[in-house]
């Protein structure tokens, strides 16, 4: 039978712990790259002297959070947001380059800010990355780190937004709207991409078992939505008004300008190559997300 291992970089967080479940499911053996050595763990040191045997897959979600509004948007958390991905993305492939029982793939999780944001341009997995910007200039040093040799299948998912209850967005935006103190972000006319978090970890499942997958794909939704639609389909799956916009100065002051940018502009970007390859979302429209995410605790 073939080996059905999956090494995951950032497998302990909110992705990764979602990803495990759907993983562990359909009878894979996970092995964690973690700091620290534990049972069906390796450290990031181990990495580097070789891959676990009989490795079938190698995913790598591994990342300082950006949006941690605990630290402060300093050139030392910049550098450290930046090298906690191209590093760990780079020492995978190093890893799978060495190795002479290869997996068969190689699944990379980057973002959507690898587009250039805007109003008016749409993108798909075919556009170019042009932007200037911090996070468009780190996607591409990122997405190069990733690079693996024949005949290793490279996928890359720039993902949008994960929705989930247990992480990301909806994590730190529960309380406020479900006391009614919710609101668009800025203007509230910005796209926001967003995908998820079990469409997001069965998009990987599926990169992973389809051999003629490969490439950049938008881990996104196909119901392409405003940050203010957004919003009104989140109060709404509350049972809550959502009458408080923040606004962007606010934002820039609170969390700087560049960062705040994530939040505040925001790109129109479609699946085409995922929804080509015949994957099936589970949640493809905004509401039914919404509907999944919208409870005050966060079910067992």
């Amino acid at each position: 039978m073939a080996s059905k291992k999956v090494l995951i970089g950032g497998g302990t967080g909110f992705i990764g712990k979602h990803l495990g479940q759907v993983l562990t499911n359909k009878k894979y053996t996970i092995v964690n790259v973690s700091r620290m050595p534990s049972t069906n763990s390796i450290t990031w040191t181990d990495v580097e002297t070789s891959l676990p045997k009989q490795t079938n897959a190698v995913v790598n979600l591994a990342g300082q959070q950006t949006m941690d509004f605990t630290r402060s948007w300093t050139p030392g958390f910049k550098q450290n947001v930046k090298n906690s991905r191209v590093f760990t993305t780079r020492a995978l492939a190093t890893a799978i380059n060495k190795s002479n029982n290869k997996p068969k793939v190689y699944v990379v999780v980057t973002g959507v800010g690898a587009y250039e944001p805007s109003e008016i341009k749409k993108y798909d997995e075919f556009s170019p990355t042009t932007g200037n910007d911090f996070f468009s200039k780190l996607l591409v040093e990122w997405e190069e780190a990733a690079k693996v040799d024949p005949p290793v299948r490279l996928v890359i998912i720039r993902s949008g937004v994960v929705l989930g209850r247990d992480g990301g967005m909806i994590k730190n935006m529960i309380l406020p709207f479900f006391f009614g103190l919710g609101g668009p972000l800025g203007s509230g006319k910005q796209y926001l991409p967003w995908i998820h978090i079990e469409d997001l970890s069965r998009l990987i499942t599926f990169a992973i078992e389809n051999e003629n997958v490969k490439g950049i794909l938008n881990g996104v939704a196909p119901h392409v939505v405003t940050n203010g639609e957004f919003t009104q389909a989140f109060a709404k799956a509350l049972s809550r008004p959502a009458l408080f916009p923040v606004p962007e100065f606010l934002l820039n002051f609170l969390l700087h300008e560049e960062r705040a940018m994530l939040m505040t502009k925001g790109q129109h970007v479609t699946p085409k190559r995922v929804l080509e390859y015949g994957f099936e979302y589970k949640y493809d429209n905004i509401d039914a997300a919404c509907k999944e995410c919208a409870h005050l605790f966060p079910k067992k």
